[in-house]
């Protein structure tokens, strides 16, 4: 070899290398180049004499794009040299003359004379178009995964909704209080403004908020329904803005958030007062500017999206106790609207037990053909304190043991009493825990439910139990 010319071939061959359009050049055993083609000097900047004798992996092949060295042990291209097998990479730079660097396919393939290795040829090209096309065929494939998720998700989410069993799509009343709130909600319902519905549970809120949407320039879009209340502490930002793969302990892959799957839409939250503080000032920002990031993201997202809030607490006094904030409250009462309780609209009553007869009628397939006169006038004496849920609650029962085409009430609950003055003398804790031990036990410890120690305090469940724990309240027996 040391007798060899370097770059001298024979004329036919060389004849065919010089004219080859890939990089071509070869190494003897100690990695120094012994022929080196134009296309190859080309590539890297270099003239054929720079090229020829010199170590080529301290030339061209010595670090990684990132710029970390890569030892001569570590190179696909000497490891021909060693082992005599080909061997191939399409993840590795070569480095030009300039100290730029460019990505290439290349193999080396073992040289051997006489049975014995004598060195290897390596044969490269750059693939630079190849990696651009690849980025960008692959942010095009992801961007497209993105709006296959966000509208499997959707589908998904509508698919729930449309299996919820809503009772009837009107708000029904002809009463002066009902009129009156169908005359704000006609007002209110074109303008893409914020709506803060307030009232009982079980006035139908939801209801209401069904309404605006249907009644708005974004009815073709999706209504997303969340209740606040209903969301595990550490999941409520997830379920908003949803999170990135490997946000949290759990996220295996991307979640979509409410604001995305409600984009173009309507997005309710139901019991908004049960929003942690945290969760309340990321709602406030999405309020004020419109826009969010995932749970463990950085992208800011556009929220195309129309804020209804609803809630049966009063926002002015959980302002007061620190336990929601002033400036989201004035963000969400833009529009507040007031759903009155059954009580205020007892003329509405014989209208809506008709409406859900004919839909308990349908679903159990019975021919059921009104309440009877006794049945009737129970509903109108009773003060509904668990409103028109209560009621519907009660003509499925009634309907359910009905024996005939007239149904009889059944399942009236006794008016909860009173709960007695406390003692001003002790500490606003010892009322607390009072007052909430003895709603526990009239309520035979039962936390949630129109007839819960949770409804009798005006509390959600979920902060009852929070207080218990605080309070050191559990049931021993």
């Amino acid at each position: 070899m040391d007798n060899e010319r370097y770059g001298e071939l024979e004329p036919r061959a060389e004849e065919i290398l010089l004219a080859a359009g890939e990089g071509i050049y070869g190494l003897d055993l100690r990695g120094q180049v012994t022929f080196v083609n134009p296309a190859a000097a080309a590539l890297t900047g270099h003239t054929r004499d720079e090229l020829l004798g010199q170590p080529m992996h301290e030339v061209v092949h010595h670090s990684r794009g990132d710029g970390r060295r890569l030892m001569r042990e570590q190179c696909a291209i000497h490891a021909a040299i060693r082992d005599g097998e080909v061997h191939h990479s399409d993840c590795d730079v070569f480095w030009r003359k300039d100290g730029s660097c460019f990505p290439v396919e290349f193999r080396s393939t073992p040289v051997v004379r006489d049975g014995v290795r004598a060195g290897a040829v390596v044969v490269f090209q750059d693939i630079t178009a190849r990696k651009r096309n690849e980025r960008a065929l692959k942010s095009a494939l992801d961007e497209l995964s993105k709006h296959k998720d966000a509208l499997v998700a959707r589908t998904l989410y509508l698919e729930a909704e449309i299996d919820q069993a809503h009772n009837f799509g009107e708000l029904l009343g002809q009463g002066a209080a009902m009129r009156e709130l169908s005359a704000l909600l006609m007002q209110i319902a074109p303008t893409d403004s914020t709506v803060l519905i307030q009232g009982e549970s079980g006035t139908g809120k939801e209801l209401v908020a069904r309404a605006i949407h249907r009644l708005s320039r974004r009815n073709e879009g999706p209504l997303v329904t969340l209740n606040c209340g209903a969301i595990p502490l550490g999941l409520v930002e997830s379920e908003l803005f949803g999170h990135e793969r490997g946000a949290f302990t759990g996220a295996s892959q991307r979640r979509l958030g409410r604001f995305e799957l409600a984009h173009g839409g309507t997005l309710f939250l139901d019991e908004v007062g049960e929003l942690p503080l945290a969760a309340q000032a990321k709602l406030l920002r999405v309020l004020q500017e419109r826009t969010f990031e995932r749970v463990g993201g950085t992208q800011r997202i556009s929220a195309d999206v129309r804020v209804l809030a609803a809630t049966n607490r009063d926002l002015r006094e959980l302002v007061a106790s620190g336990a929601f904030r002033l400036d989201l409250f004035y963000r969400l009462d833009v529009l507040p609207l007031i759903t009155p309780p059954l009580r205020e609209r007892k003329e509405d009553i014989p209208l809506l037990a008709a409406a859900f007869l004919r839909t308990m009628a349908q679903r159990l397939s019975r021919e059921l053909h009104g309440l009877s006169h006794e049945g009737l006038e129970a509903l109108m004496a009773y003060d509904w304190p668990g409103n028109v849920r209560e009621l519907e609650n009660v003509i499925e029962r009634s309907a359910i043991l009905a024996h005939g085409p007239l149904v009889n009430v059944h399942g009236l609950s006794p008016m909860p009493p009173k709960l007695p003055e406390l003692d001003t003398d002790v500490t606003l804790e010892e009322q607390q825990r009072a007052l909430i031990l003895r709603a526990l036990e009239q309520s035979g410890w039962k936390l949630a439910g129109d007839t819960g120690a949770g409804a009798r305090l005006g509390l959600h469940p979920n902060t009852l139990r929070s207080r218990m724990r605080r309070l050191g309240l559990a049931r021993t027996r």
